[in-house]
């Protein structure tokens, strides 16, 4: 008689996104929030893309996680040509908000 048991094999996290609707659509919103972002790339300064994240998409409102208030107050400037932007490449866009990240000491 043969005791032992098998683990269940593990799945890549592609696989279980694909095996579940919830998880394939969060797995769309990342793709599409990091999408976003390479879109608008060019319209930040070179010093502030390091600064700026993707962050999460809920409807047609965008969050973009930034480093510092400094960062965030340049961005606020730039919303009106960033929304642009993603209205050119087809995104629907209303409102975009800023989340500032406070680092961990």
């Amino acid at each position: 008689m043969n005791t032992t048991r098998r683990l269940p094999q593990a799945l890549t996290i592609h696989q279980a996104a694909e095996s579940s609707p919830s998880l394939a659509r969060l797995t769309e919103l990342v793709q599409e929030s990091n999408d976003r972002l390479k879109a608008i790339e060019s319209l930040l300064p070179v010093g502030l893309r390091p600064a700026v994240k993707a962050g999460p998409i809920d409807n047609e409102s965008w969050c973009l996680l930034v480093s510092s208030n400094a960062a965030a107050a340049k961005i606020r400037q730039l919303i009106p040509l960033i929304q642009a932007r993603l209205l050119g490449k087809g995104w629907k866009v209303t409102s975009i908000r800023l989340k500032i990240l406070i680092a961990k000491k």
